[in-house]
């Protein structure tokens, strides 16, 4: 299903009539997707299921919380707890929760899609106050490539070579997207070069993208299916495809962007809400957030992490690895700069390229 035309996230302009009514019929489109998502997504279940928790998350992070509601529900802060999950394009779901989605729990992809919900008074404005600011995982953009990479992509320069297809999700509605198209811009800047010269090396990779999903997972679905020579993704997403024995490799350029993926409990959720939040930022929880190809976002996790590149070192840190913060002054600069739908320099981008 195509949704409605609907404005970029972060962005909140007065709206026209016709943009209300677009709205609110995506909302109604969101909530149905959601409920169905539920309706197959339970997670594990503890006791006789005396309390039941709704999580949304971003559609990759499904692997880790099948586990970790299972391994939570084992636990004294966990018994009698039961879920309902939904899971789908980070800001898809975002704008579902906004419009009425029932949340406990949320795990989204970017920071935008928490204060969204912060500004409609569903999550406390200090949601990110804790020791990791509110995230609960990391990971790191990458380039993921047929087997045996036949086309020898290594570097971002290769991708811009002619005849070399890009996959990659759509800005709209991804917030992995937003991680790799900002990965790609400021590869540029980490190399030296200028704004300018980041621009034009953002055209020339629109040029060369063959499909834009909805979602980081459909991409990965969309990739492996057949289409274009390389996905632009999480370094985490490659590593669950190898652990699922999708003939795939993944190269971690030496220049690249640190995703961070920020989780927050609503206002008036359960207290084992929060517990569970508590578990999966103990060392327990992050160790399945690592064995699911995550980097972990406390200190003294080891764990060998099958389908990494080296299983035994599977979170090698690039030779320059720049952040949202350092090199795009946060994510609310960011998304005007970026992503306004009216202003932005990559909706620009992509009418120029006619790939919007």
């Amino acid at each position: 299903m195509t949704a409605p035309h609907r404005r970029w996230q972060g962005e909140d302009p007065k709206m026209t009539k016709h943009t209300r009514i677009a709205t609110m019929v995506f909302a109604i489109g969101a909530l149905a997707l959601s409920s169905c998502a539920s309706s197959v997504g339970d997670g594990g279940s503890g006791g006789g299921g005396s309390t039941r928790l709704s999580l949304v998350a971003f559609s990759v992070a499904k692997a880790p919380y099948d586990v970790l509601q299972s391994d939570f529900a084992k636990t004294s802060a966990g018994k009698g707890v039961s879920w309902q999950s939904s899971y789908g394009a980070s800001g898809d779901q975002s704008r579902a929760v906004e419009a009425g989605q029932k949340a406990d729990y949320v795990h989204f992809s970017l920071e935008g899609d928490v204060t969204r919900l912060v500004d409609k008074g569903l999550v406390a404005s200090d949601w990110n106050k804790g020791a990791t600011k509110g995230i609960v995982s990391n990971s790191v953009v990458v380039f993921v490539v047929r087997k045996g990479n036949p086309k020898h992509i290594t570097t971002w320069e290769d991708l811009v070579k002619p005849g070399v297809g890009i996959v990659s999700p759509n800005p709209g509605s991804s917030g992995s997207a937003r991680w790799n198209i900002l990965a790609a811009y400021g590869h540029v800047l980490a190399d030296g070069g200028d704004k300018t010269e980041a621009k034009a090396y953002l055209t020339k990779f629109f040029e060369n993208v063959k499909a834009l999903p909805a979602s980081g997972r459909e991409a990965t679905t969309t990739f492996t299916g057949g289409t274009g020579d390389v996905l632009i993704s999480y370094e985490n997403e490659a590593i669950l495809a190898r652990q699922n024995d999708t003939a795939i490799d993944y190269v971690v350029p030496d220049d690249t962007l640190l995703i961070q993926n920020p989780a927050a409990v609503t206002k008036g959720a359960p207290a084992s809400a929060r517990a569970f939040l508590d578990y999966v930022l103990s060392p327990a929880g992050q160790e399945v957030f690592a064995s699911k190809g995550f980097r972990p976002v406390i200190d003294g996790v080891k764990v060998d992490v099958k389908g990494a590149n080296d299983p035994a070192d599977p979170f090698p840190t690039p030779a320059k690895q720049f952040t949202i913060d350092d090199t795009f002054g946060g994510w609310s600069k960011a998304n005007k700069e970026f992503f306004d739908e009216d202003t932005g320099l990559v909706p620009e981008v992509q009418k120029q390229t006619g790939k919007n």
